[in-house]
């Protein structure tokens, strides 16, 4: 009865914090911040936090829905990767995760060179012969295995795998505690939730949020490939083909990793032919000539001849691609491509990250790397409101959060956006302007420098 009264109570808001009582009889564990998701962009979240000095007092745990699995250093490559740009290559080497990741393996590429079939019109960012690096691969394994492990010097940090949550109450208008179900009956308590469950989020839907998305009819294919010639392998390639962009990324000398954008069927018939078929298609999407119309032929010809009059046009060789050797037996996946948008990023007790939020197209590889810019932010923002004396779920600084956030992911969504639709017809005026871009971007390097810093 005296408990029952305490809680009754208007100054037995710590009460509350400490011990929420229910029904069953049991007694819920309450944390600061419970971040739902422990994939690459929930895990760096949770170090983030742990290792933020402002939050050092603050308790965090990390619901992960699969098992731990030890990296174990395998000597083949996954087909898995990402291209982390600089901003977050810094984010990971201030965190103390790069170090893992060097003492492994990664690729640097140090020049993008990116042409169109039905025209050749092409721009190139980055020097290959410079020692700036435009952006970093590394496997999604071995970047979660390198998180995984520093998140363990996060002494406020906990993590909890095989939590597959049944329920999420988010509070009321009068409440300020969320309440979270796992499928084991389990109960815990937070201030603060925190969605990096993906597209597919739970959190974003117990937000009720409004969710603007679209399928491409496309489905990325991925492999690990084996190289004809062996060079230093630094260059990533892109060509735009009429059923959208195949992507050769550099691993090794020997070897690169293959992002395929195409149609579902021709996916299912790509995964279903033999190897030496997969790579003889393989080497024709790279290579072969695709008719071209005269007008496009003609036009970009005058335009090239109008930039070398004005001393724009670049004369700097195009490298050549590479040739496609051989695949690694039983890497070829397939994954289904989309975009989405969530409008609002938070919510009273609550906010998204990373794809919970937002999905594009992984043409530009932007995807994971605007997830990783939503947590450098959101552990800024957190900081400061605890360092102002607020209370970590204050809802006028989570509004700084989705404002900053917003305003860059949305101009990157739509520049991504645009470059898919652009790329994805084959119709004369479109490819004419399209080519007539890429020409003036490849002349204009302050144009292409605002792109690339856009992109990092």
């Amino acid at each position: 009865m005296l408990i029952k009264n305490l809680f009754k109570s208007k100054n037995s808001k710590l009460l509350q914090v400490t011990f929420r009582f229910y029904s069953k009889g049991t007694v819920s564990k309450h944390y600061d911040v419970v971040i739902a998701g422990g994939g690459m962009v929930g895990t760096s979240l949770a170090c983030t936090l742990g290792k933020n000095t402002k939050l050092r007092e603050k308790r965090v745990l990390l619901l992960e829905a699969c098992p731990n699995k030890a990296w174990g250093n395998p000597e083949k490559y996954s087909n898995r990767v990402v291209s982390i740009n600089p901003s977050s290559q810094k984010l990971f080497s201030d965190l103390g995760a790069w170090k893992f990741i060097e003492k492994h393996r990664f690729a640097p590429v140090k020049q993008l060179q990116v042409w169109d079939a039905l025209s050749d019109a092409s721009v190139t960012f980055g020097n290959a012969e410079s020692q700036e690096i435009v952006s970093y691969i590394v496997e999604n394994d071995l970047l979660l295995a390198a998180l995984t492990e520093e998140v363990k010097n996060c002494d406020n940090v906990n993590v909890l795998y095989n939590a597959k949550v049944t329920k999420y109450g988010l509070p009321d208008y009068e409440g300020n505690i969320v309440n979270i179900t796992l499928d084991n009956g389990d109960e815990y308590t937070c201030d603060l939730l925190l969605g990096c469950d993906g597209v597919n989020s739970s959190v974003r839907k117990s937000m009720q949020a409004d969710y603007v998305s679209w399928s491409y009819n496309q489905m990325g294919v991925v492999a690990t490939l084996k190289l004809k010639e062996c060079m230093k392998n630094e260059i990533a390639w892109q060509r735009f083909l009429p059923n959208g962009p195949v992507a050769l990324l550099p691993l090794t000398d020997e070897l690169s990793s293959l992002v395929w954008s195409t149609s579902p069927e021709e996916a299912r018939r790509l995964l279903s032919v033999t190897e030496e078929e997969f790579v003889e298609a393989l080497n024709k999407a790279i290579w072969s000539k695709y008719s071209s119309s005269i007008i496009v032929q003609q036009a970009t010809s005058i335009f090239d001849t109008f930039l070398r009059v004005l001393n724009c046009s670049k004369s700097e060789k195009n490298n050549v691609p590479p040739t496609v050797k051989s695949i690694e037996p039983n890497s070829r996946a397939a994954f289904p491509l989309g975009f989405g948008h969530s409008s609002q990023y938070i919510g009273k007790g609550v906010a998204l990250v990373g794809d919970a939020a937002h999905r594009v197209h992984p043409l530009a590889g932007q995807g994971v790397n605007l997830g990783f810019g939503d947590v450098a932010c959101l552990s800024n923002t957190l900081g400061e409101a605890v360092y102002d004396g607020s209370t970590i779920n204050d809802l006028s600084y989570l509004r700084n959060y989705e404002k900053d956030r917003q305003r860059h992911n949305i101009v990157t969504m739509a520049g991504i956006e645009g470059l898919h639709r652009l790329y994805n017809t084959d119709l004369t005026p479109i490819v004419l302007l399209r080519s007539l871009g890429l020409q003036a971007t490849q002349a204009l390097e302050p144009l292409k420098r605002a792109i690339v810093s856009q992109a990092s």
